[in-house]
């Protein structure tokens, strides 16, 4: 069953100027379409930002309190609502239904969050060098912000974002990614039946060039937050550099896994599959890399190989499913030619890596995870940010070359490491260029109530979830007074 839905543009579902829409493909199941949404142009993205322009004041006036029970409610009905949330995001993105309940759960407990953190979103006061000097500070909003949101999380992300910048008094624009936005509109109908003002949340869909530019590109715009790919990261901050706005990027990673000769690898094997597979790969924190010490690398590989052969690939409805489609046939042409290039380097496709066939392999984007061994530091594989279900299996000697090969790409994103020695762990997680670290865990997981980023190509360096979010989305006053 298909739904339609509008543009949310100042309180209202509307459907774009131009009439146009596109409709949203279930994965799994291509031929099936779950949602149409409006095809928007600039004029569209003009109508949003003037109803965030006109709802502003208004919105920054009132207390943090009073807008942290906005997403107090939100929660509550998306709460409601978590199994047709889950069930709709399986369909128009194909992550397992597991995986899916999991997100809407996140999304909720964001909004949950992010209102708890309204009684503490004040300033600080300090002692002055003066006699009968008052010194604090404020936060204050920034105006009408710019989410950008990418459709491997369309749920989740859309609300790490929007949340913060909510609770902060800020209005929103925000474009889902056209792949994947019913999630997105799913959060929006919330906002909006927890009573949200008009004009404080709008929503348009459409393509990058139709939508993403003409809302970059407008100078009411006072912060972008973006989530994507590299190279769009990079062009955002180039065409707002003279504006000197506020923007935060998180784009690509190409994340290792560290496994010491004293690791369980029994354990190691599970969060490196859990990490490199689960979500098809669709994860920017996904485990791409594992570096295993030469000593343990055959029993390592080994025991990959036999877990990865039981990995159920499927039907993303049904629970026993493990991996789902990739998200289109696009993805999936690209995942395919990166195996090409494995193979054609000398790199040997030790397991998957073909399409699937036959019954639901027949009807939507199916791949079997791959393992690649033999890769090499110089390989594209190695290097490049593939975003599906391959994993490279690399060797080092010691811990100084598994460091440095982790850290010769890039990006710089993710990163774990399988030990049993505390003292390696914490020289590990001086030296790997990454900003999120896990020890003895896969290298996806993340808690809302934790910062989120990277460094080098991964990052602009600003951090999205946590309290430290609200340091994004919000201005800092700095007030002196004296009698």
């Amino acid at each position: 069953m298909s739904n339609t839905f509008g543009n949310l543009i100042n309180g209202q579902w509307i459907p774009s100027i131009t009439g146009n829409t596109f409709d949203v493909q279930n994965p799994a199941r291509k031929d099936e379409i779950v949602s149409t949404f409006p095809a928007s142009s600039a004029q569209d993205v003009k109508q949003a930002i003037d109803a965030a322009e006109a709802a502003f004041p208004a919105w920054s006036r009132l207390t943090p309190h009073r807008r942290g029970t906005y997403l107090a409610r939100a929660a509550q009905l998306l709460a409601q609502r978590r199994d047709q949330a889950a069930t709709t995001l399986v369909r128009e993105e194909g992550k397992p239904i597991t995986e899916a309940r999991g997100e809407v759960d996140r999304s909720i407990a964001l909004l949950e969050f992010y209102a708890g953190q309204a009684s503490l979103l004040g300033g600080q006061t300090f002692p002055s060098a003066m006699d009968g000097r008052f010194l604090y500070t404020v936060r204050a909003p920034l105006g009408i912000v710019a989410l950008i949101t990418p459709w491997n999380f369309p749920s989740a992300i859309p609300v790490w974002k929007l949340a913060p910048a909510l609770l902060c008094g800020n209005t929103v624009v925000l474009k889902p990614a056209s792949l994947a936005p019913t999630s997105a509109a799913i959060v929006a109908q919330c906002l909006v039946e927890a009573g949200l003002p008009a004009g404080v949340l709008n929503l348009v869909t459409g393509g990058g060039r139709d939508v993403g530019d003409p809302l970059i590109n407008d100078p009411r715009i006072r912060a972008i937050s973006f989530t994507g790919s590299y190279e769009i990261g990079r062009s955002i901050i180039r065409r707002t550099a003279d504006r000197l706005i506020r923007v935060g990027l998180e784009m690509g990673g190409k994340n290792p896994h560290i496994v010491m000769d004293d690791a369980d690898l029994d354990r190691a094997v599970n969060d490196i599959v859990i990490g490199a597979f689960w979500s098809s790969g669709h994860k920017c924190t996904a485990c791409s890399r594992a570096i295993v010490l030469e000593s343990v690398c055959d029993a390592f590989v080994a025991r990959l190989l036999k877990r990865v052969a039981d990995i159920r690939v499927g039907d993303p409805l049904l629970p026993e499913t493990q991996v789902g489609p990739v998200i289109d046939e696009k993805q999936l042409a690209s995942i395919l030619q990166y195996i090409q290039i494995g193979q054609s380097e000398g790199a040997r496709l030790a397991a998957g890596g073909k399409r699937l066939a036959g019954g639901i392999y027949d009807a939507g984007h199916f791949i079997s995870p791959a393992v690649f061994t033999d890769v090499t530091p110089t390989m594209r594989i190695a290097r490049e940010e593939i975003f599906g279900p391959v994993l490279a299996v690399m060797k080092a000697r010691n811990l100084d070359e598994a460091v440095g090969i982790a850290n010769d790409v890039d990006f710089g994103l993710s990163a774990g490491i399988a030990t049993r020695s505390i003292a390696t762990a914490m020289d590990f997680v001086r030296r790997i260029d990454a900003g999120v670290i896990h020890v003895n865990n896969p290298t996806a997981g993340l808690e809302y109530q934790l910062p989120f980023g990277g460094c080098k190509a991964s990052s602009s360096g600003y951090r999205e979830m946590g309290t430290t979010a609200l340091d994004f989305y919000s201005l800092v006053k700095t007030v002196y007074v004296d009698g």
